[in-house]
């Protein structure tokens, strides 16, 4: 069971596993000295003579072979180790390149949690087959060839026979193949499905327990389990007869061989040394592949995980963005963009719009219009769509995601908060910013005073920021933005989902940004879009409306509509909360 897909895509694992082989060979030969050695000297013993002398001889000779096998299987462990490294440093790496090539857009081919399991798990599956397997299958062919060439002028008619019954194991281990490889393929599915559902579940359960939905929930992860769990039970029953049956041609094979070469001796065909050297290391003919067959399934589950991680792989992608921005100041231009995450949903139609140098712009519209897709399509999230985006007269999908990012910041209404320290988190924006200029940025979001009661710069956060509030969250983020101090500054309905008091916190500090600053604000509050030097509405995927906030109104449109809306909401809330 050789995949030659993943012997081409590791080469330097491949040089371990060749010299992982020629350690075990030499190995081999050692042990077959120590038994002529061993052997000798019983014949001697047998015909009464053995001197002190050859005694002392083949005491050092035993020394010597038992130090050669041991540095042997020293070395032969270090270049599994190494293989193994580099199998999982490889693989993870390709996995991770592929994940920024594809970016949000894996989700539309594997699951996060799959993702997860194959990154994890199935790269610890290849470690074996490189490690361990893939050795032990090319060692496995030259051990027997090794020992009947030697054992040959012994007695060729037992050592023919000991080779004959070698290839009984790899049939064996072929005919279960078949069977196993489609079990596994099953075990992988299950397993991925199983992971996937308890990660949902997990992420969701305030949701379900509200909802008083738990109970369902429960029940339907009990028979994803109990599917998983008879997989697996066929998985390890599979093992346990393949392991009972090679077990079986191994010691029945060594056996046979021995007996052959007895009656050899018996007739008078062959001496007493070649009959205790034959049936010493006639199980040595079978105990590499025996050995082989314990390292079976788990590179088949191995091989199974590999199918699913090169599906990964091979997704194909575009032609890779080449071209970067220059220092002139950065221009945006969409120009009858039509945008589809599928077929039968087209999110964006024939929508044009320009953003222009410290231009403060602004893109409206009810949930669902396209606002936030447009975003997506400006910072490279989303690709595919027809029509034109470009950025200093460059096509976005032209356009290298580090030259883009290194003039244009994103900041959105999910920020990500990683575990560690608020100065690990701010320093994101800015490696190289003092304590001093970190305290500014938070002073400027209004949560200085905050930290100030904690630990400061070293307040730890959780995982997602958990122990901050979802107003605190996004003052950092903010924070972090500023921090980065890009050119160019989208901001994706980062006021949404927030308290009052943050919100109104993040409008000012963006309607001070705006001043310096190119500004694309994407927002539900028309309030904060009065001032706005273009302002675009959006309604139904299509820009229905565009111009200042005076001359929308004047129009008497969606536009004037919504504010009207908003308005009468916001009064209402005034009066109720007198």
């Amino acid at each position: 069971m050789i995949d030659k897909r993943l012997l081409k895509e590791m080469p330097q694992a491949k040089v371990m596993v060749w010299k992982q082989v020629f350690m075990q060979w030499l190995g081999m030969l050692s042990n077959i000295g120590m038994v002529f050695l061993f052997a000798n000297i019983f014949v001697e013993m047998f015909q009464d003579t053995l001197t002190l002398r050859n005694l002392m001889l083949c005491a050092i000779g035993v020394i010597l072979m038992i130090i050669v096998r041991m540095l042997t299987s020293m070395q032969a462990s270090r270049y599994s180790y190494r293989a193994s490294c580099d199998v999982k440093n490889h693989l993870r790496q390709r996995i991770y390149e592929k994940l920024l090539e594809l970016k949000n857009s894996y989700t539309q081919h594997i699951a996060t949690s799959e993702l997860v399991q194959l990154s994890v798990e199935g790269v610890d599956q290849l470690e074996t087959y490189f490690g361990r397997y893939l050795p032990q299958f090319f060692y496995s062919m030259l051990a027997p060839l090794t020992l009947f060439l030697i054992l040959v002028w012994l007695d060729w008619r037992s050592s023919l026979v000991l080779l004959v019954c070698v290839p009984l194991i790899p049939l064996s281990i072929i005919a279960v193949q078949k069977f196993a490889k489609k079990l596994l393929s099953k075990y992988w599915t299950s397993y991925a499905s199983l992971g996937d559902s308890f990660l949902e579940n997990l992420q969701g359960l305030t949701t379900l327990k509200i909802y008083q939905a738990d109970g369902y929930k429960h029940e339907e992860m009990n028979k994803e389990a109990e599917t998983f769990r008879r997989i697996t039970m066929k998985v390890l029953t599979m093992q346990l007869n393949s392991v009972s049956v090679m077990d079986l041609i191994a010691y029945g094979g060594a056996a046979i061989g021995s007996i052959v070469a007895m009656i050899a001796y018996r007739n008078g065909s062959i001496s007493l040394f070649a009959v205790i050297s034959i049936v010493l290391l006639s199980s040595e003919f079978f105990i590499p592949l025996r050995l082989l067959g314990s390292f079976f399934h788990i590179a088949m589950n191995g091989i199974a995980a590999s199918a699913k991680i090169f599906r990964l792989l091979d997704i194909p992608l575009q032609e890779e963005a080449k071209c970067t921005l220059s220092d002139e100041p950065v221009v945006m231009q969409l120009s009858h963009v039509t945008f589809a995450y599928d077929q039968q949903r087209v999110v964006l139609q024939d929508v044009s719009l320009n953003v222009l140098v410290n231009s403060f712009v602004s893109i409206v519209g009810e949930s669902g219009s396209g606002k936030s897709t447009i975003a997506k399509l400006c910072c490279g999230f989303a690709s595919d769509y027809q029509g034109s985006i470009t950025v200093q007269g460059i096509e976005r999908s032209s356009l290298a995601d580090a030259s883009f990012y290194k003039k244009v910041m994103y900041v959105t209404h999910k920020p990500t908060i990683i575990k560690g320290s608020v100065r690990e988190n701010l320093r994101m924006g800015n490696p190289l910013a003092s304590d001093e200029a970190l305290w500014k940025v938070l002073q400027d979001v209004c949560i200085a005073d905050f930290l100030q009661e904690q630990d400061g710069l070293d307040t730890m956060l959780e995982e997602g920021g958990q122990n901050l509030s979802g107003g605190q969250r996004q003052r950092l983020a903010m924070a972090r933005a500023l921090l980065a101090d890009r050119e160019v500054y989208i901001f994706d309905e980062a006021t949404s989902n927030i308290d009052m008091e943050s919100e109104d916190a993040i409008l000012q500090l963006i309607h001070r940004l705006k001043k310096e600053k190119t500004v694309l604000l994407i927002t539900h509050r028309l309030s904060s879009v009065v001032d706005s030097d273009c302002i675009y509405v959006m309604e139904k995927g299509s820009c229905v409306e565009q111009g200042t906030h005076e001359e929308l109104r004047r129009q008497n449109g969606v536009y004037e509509r919504m504010f009207k809306q908003q308005q009468t909401l916001e009064q209402f809330y005034k009066e109720q909360t007198v």
